[in-house]
């Protein structure tokens, strides 16, 4: 039995979602005492995959070939399937990016499988991994377990996993060339997917401060204004603000907005619904305000206040510029 990982690089940059599939692997590979291997697709990757090796994992496959320089669906397909036909691991793992939605689930299919998408966290059960996924658009979560014979595939949620918590290590590098057919490669390359630009990108930042219903109506948004830029921090919302045009969409965290993983994480006003708790649960430090001692966003704080958020979070500016003299 073995586990790998598919990292995911685009013109010599790595999706950041790629260490975070890797800490899964390393997590799921200590749990179920097996190896952990990665692999890189793309052309020119050596240096990617001498990064890659000073990770923990028993080996880094370098998947080369030129054409896998631009990504196309066919090359990608007939690339990982050989690798892992040649090295037949048991479980495949996936950042859940647009390209491996692309991809992955024709690469399942070659396997007679199904690709187990957007999975939020792993754990394992009588030595076998059961994945968790949101379903009805996170009001519920289903556990998904593996029968038969592998390999299995899945695709990781960004922020199911802490960056943070990849441990280093030293491993060898092998190249692995694919035999691919430029006949068989229908598509023509394109330039890849990018989304709609944001004037805020929540996913970088280090501390964010979130505001919910509990803050009333827009003129009060000010208050919390005020915290963010006391701590330096990014200003965000739960859905309700921001379909009530008191916010940007951009500024939306949870399943339907930006999932993000900060250093520090302040809940102010949010009671803590599923959909929001999705896409905030990566934070490494959780903070609620909540005047409801019941919310359910305390279940999920490291440090919680109850009270009038009207009343705390002018005290905290206070507290904070005295910090900060």
């Amino acid at each position: 039995m073995s586990i790998l990982v598919v990292l995911e690089q685009t013109a010599g940059k790595w999706n950041r979602m790629s260490w975070e599939t890797l800490v899964a692997g390393q997590q799921l590979a200590a749990e179920l005492a097996t190896d952990l291997h990665a692999a890189i697709p793309g052309s020119g990757i050596g240096a990617l995959a001498a990064e890659a090796a000073t990770k923990k994992c028993a080996k880094v496959y370098a998947v080369e070939h030129e054409l896998l320089k631009d990504y196309t669906a066919d090359a990608y397909t007939a690339a990982v399937e050989a690798l892992i036909r040649a090295t037949n691991p048991t479980l495949v793992l996936f950042p859940h990016s647009y390209q491996v939605r692309d991809f992955a689930p024709k690469l399942a299919t070659r396997f007679s499988q199904v690709l187990i998408s957007d999975v939020i966290a792993v754990r394992v059960e009588a030595g076998s991994p059961v994945f968790v996924r949101l379903l009805f658009q996170g009001k519920l979560n289903g556990d998904v377990r593996v029968v038969g014979g592998g390999p299995y595939f899945a695709s990781l949620q960004a922020g199911s996993f802490r960056a943070d918590s990849l441990e280093a290590g030293s491993a060898p590098v092998e190249n692995f060339a694919p035999s691919l057919d430029a006949a068989a490669i229908r598509q023509k390359p394109e330039a890849p997917f990018r989304e709609s630009a944001r004037a805020v990108d929540l996913t970088t930042a280090e501390i964010i401060v979130s505001v919910g219903r509990g803050i009333k109506e827009k003129e009060n948004i000010h208050v919390v204004e005020e915290l963010a830029q006391a701590l330096g921090a990014e200003l965000a919302a739960s859905r309700p603000i921001c379909d009530a045009g008191w916010l940007p969409m951009e500024r939306q965290v949870g399943s339907s907005g930006q999932t993000v993983a900060p250093k520090v994480y302040m809940a102010i006003g949010i009671s803590g619904a599923i959909q929001h708790l999705v896409g905030m649960k990566g934070a490494k430090t959780i903070v609620a305000i909540n005047k409801d001692a019941n919310a359910p966003i305390f279940e999920v704080a490291d440090y919680g206040i109850v009270g009038d958020l009207f009343e705390v979070v002018p005290a905290l500016v206070e507290e904070v510029k005295k910090a900060k003299g």
